[in-house]
């Protein structure tokens, strides 16, 4: 059941990453860009938001190795931020709603889980098999949809923290960027041309320090 296992974990990520980007392009849509909407790009089909290495090949190989750092991502709903209505908040703003529809999936299936009738206890024992993958076949159907619901709590969490970093391509560099001074300019160019750089950097010695706050929102969000 393992491989079955691995497959759910994968359509989670990518339904959820889809999720986030097609957020991006109404946020744009309804501040006047209409580039997403043009393309074709505000669907949820999965197909159409697919890209093989970081929807598939980057997100096997970490759960395979069974990294604690798991992520993937989608081809990036393009907008144009000239179009935007709001030049100085509006590209944040674009950039604040991926994590906010992260966030919102999250807390929706904390809602289903806070109406399962399963005691502390077992939310506990299943919450962490939900992180470690380790799955829970053969249990009852309550039980299943907790596991189902914690697995989606979890990849949104991670999803939504992840992208907050203010580090360029990510989203919070949007946000950060929106409240910056234009004397910090400099800074910005600086960010956004070594920021790939930066983040891989800080994806191999620093995003250990991205866990222990997932953790606690998640077990907020499940009630334990």
């Amino acid at each position: 059941m393992q491989g079955v296992n691995l497959v759910f974990t994968i359509i989670i990520l990518i339904l959820s990453v889809v999720a986030h980007e097609v957020s991006h392009g109404y946020a744009a849509y309804l501040m006047g860009d209409s580039t997403a909407k043009r393309a074709g790009r505000l669907s949820m089909n999965p197909f159409r938001h697919l890209d093989m290495v970081g929807s598939f090949i980057v997100p096997l190989a970490l759960i395979l190795l069974r990294s604690s750092f798991v992520f993937g991502w989608a081809k990036p709903v393009p907008y144009n931020p000239h179009n935007l209505r709001n030049q100085k908040w509006g590209p944040g703003l674009v950039g604040a709603s991926g994590p906010f529809s992260n966030f919102l999936i999250a807390g929706f299936f904390a809602i289903v889980n806070l109406l399962l009738p399963l005691d502390l206890a077992a939310k506990q024992e299943i919450g962490m098999a939900a992180i470690t993958g380790a799955g829970i076949f053969g249990a009852g159907y309550v039980s299943a949809l907790f596991y189902f619901s914690a697995t989606v709590i979890w990849i949104n969490l991670f999803l939504g923290i992840f992208n907050l970093i203010p580090i360029p391509p990510l989203d919070g560099s949007k946000l950060l960027f929106s409240f910056l001074p234009y004397k910090w300019s400099n800074a910005q160019s600086f960010l956004e041309r070594y920021g790939f750089f930066i983040l891989i950097f800080f994806i191999f010695y620093f995003s250990s320090l991205l866990l222990p706050v997932i953790f606690l929102l998640y077990r907020f969000f499940l009630g334990i």
